[in-house]
């Protein structure tokens, strides 16, 4: 009886509302961001690489654009009204990276820009990375740079709508649009990128794509080891002859075509070696090179040994697809029956495996092409990537560079204000010291409420308890200066 009466009187001190407090800002931790692209000059590098969108050179240009696209996506906008939204946040106009853009004007300035601005855009990037290698210490930026991997690779980003241009079915009858993106694997961020349709093959583009991407890669990093790796959907000579004329070691997923089922037969037992972090997996080196590839190609061959178990009976799973054509054929029961079953992967590479130590080295260095995955992963679930929001083409476009942006502004971030651990790994904001995600930036960073206020002409912003980090990262990349 006397818990009730307590509890009466708890809910009794009624909680009332009051007036909006225009001082007080659900994203107070976007002055980060917005500290971090003023000090790369982004907004200016992308606006000085494109050139003027409109007649006359005043307002915003694409750099403010994608900016401002992107600080609404780190806020976890994901549709375009979303940029209203952020407009509406009187305080938090004080904090973002371009106040004042909204919906009609963003969509409406993106329906402006041509193909080769788009192009152009890609410059500006490379830009912004030349100033982050600016901004770095000597010894992390040589680091950094000594070796440079270009990851290739393509989403599907499924849509709604009939009426939707540049769009179309992808092979499992989804709508959706395809962004082609070409990042740079050690600091996670894009050097170039295409949107195509969900019917496009991105093979038709790879070759001008990987030669925009290095372009796009500063200087130091180009005079270094520059590599690209791609997937087997990639397969192709020309890829291949223009890695070669750029100078850039490749590492190409090859289909699995006979040619090399029947290289197996001649490949000895004692020929394969353990694989590298990869439980019942073997590597080894055969002479193989298509016709139209450059000299020195060699053909890296992984094989997995597989329980039955993890072999599906549908002859489409991806899995299965791995196996030797004549256990393919096989029912599970007699399947289950021979001596090993093995999934095999196959690489043309033109880097040096000559040892079987330098081939498992080789084979681990390329399945590690999943941090494009990550890229994709953080568009995608962490700015606006999860769909494609407007029936215009360069809309769409708009909105994938601007994730693509956030990505970058995330990869940007961890590599300038991370600290030094243990074997040349950076600690940075994430879980376990490591890169933060944009999910994990907008919880534990951007999301973070803030009041501001004004005491003798100068704002200061008043953050709740707890969220020292904000301060933290602040001081860190408001120290960033040129170094020699």
């Amino acid at each position: 009886m006397v818990t009730k009466i307590a509890d009466r009187k708890r809910c009794g001190k009624r909680v009332r509302i009051g007036a909006p407090d225009p001082t007080l800002s659900g994203h107070a931790g976007m002055i980060v961001v917005t500290e971090l692209v003023q000090r790369l000059e982004v907004i200016s590098s992308i606006d000085a690489a494109v050139g003027p969108i409109k007649e006359r050179n005043r307002g915003f240009g694409l750099g403010g654009v994608l900016a401002g696209m992107a600080a609404a996506q780190l806020a976890g906008q994901q549709f375009l009204v979303g940029l209203d939204r952020v407009r509406a946040d009187a305080a938090g106009q004080e904090l973002v990276p371009v106040p004042g853009l909204a919906t009609s004007t963003a969509s409406e300035l993106a329906q402006r820009v041509d193909p080769e601005q788009w192009t152009a855009l890609e410059s500006g990037i490379g830009a912004v990375h030349e100033r982050m290698l600016a901004l770095m210490p000597a010894a992390r930026r040589d680091a950094l740079c000594q070796t440079a991997t270009i990851d290739i690779d393509a989403t599907d980003v499924e849509v709604y709508g009939r009426k939707k241009r540049g769009v179309a079915y992808n092979y499992q009858g989804q709508r959706c649009g395809r962004p082609d993106v070409a990042s740079w694997a050690e600091a996670e961020t894009v050097l170039a990128a295409d949107l195509l349709a969900g019917d496009q093959d991105p093979r038709a583009s790879v070759v001008a794509l990987l030669g925009r991407a290095w372009a796009g890669l500063p200087a130091q990093a180009r005079a270094g080891q520059v590599r690209v790796r791609v997937d087997a959907g990639y397969f192709a000579g020309d890829l291949a002859r223009e890695a070669r004329r750029l100078g850039v070691a490749f590492a190409i997923g090859a289909k699995r075509i006979a040619p090399l089922w029947r290289l197996l037969a001649g490949i000895e037992e004692a020929a394969w070696v353990d694989a590298t972090c990869m439980d019942s997996a073997q590597v080894a080196v055969a002479d193989y090179k298509p016709a139209d590839w450059p000299d020195g190609s060699r053909l890296l061959i992984r094989r997995v040994r597989l329980d039955p178990g993890q072999v599906s009976v549908d002859p489409r799973s991806r899995r299965r697809r791995t196996l030797h054509p004549d256990q393919r054929a096989l029912p599970i029961e007699e399947l289950a029956n021979t001596d090993a079953i093995y999934g095999y992967s196959f690489i043309l590479t033109d880097i040096e495996v000559s040892t079987p130590e330098r081939a498992a080295q080789v084979e681990h260095w390329y399945r590690q092409r999943t941090t494009a995955e990550n890229v994709f992963r953080d568009g995608k679930h962490g700015a606006g990537l999860i769909h494609l929001p407007s029936g215009h083409p360069k809309v769409n476009t708009a909105w994938m560079w601007a994730a693509l942006l956030a990505v970058s502004i995330a990869g940007w971030l961890h590599q300038l204000t991370a600290t030094p651990g243990q074997h040349g790994r950076l600690t940075g904001w994430g879980t376990r010291g490591g890169k933060a995600m944009i999910a994990t930036l907008r919880e534990n960073i951007i999301a973070v409420p803030g009041r501001l206020v004004r005491h003798a002409g100068r704002i200061t912003l008043r953050p709740p308890p707890g969220h020292g980090h904000l301060e933290e990262i602040l001081t860190l990349t408001r120290a960033l200066a040129i170094t020699a």
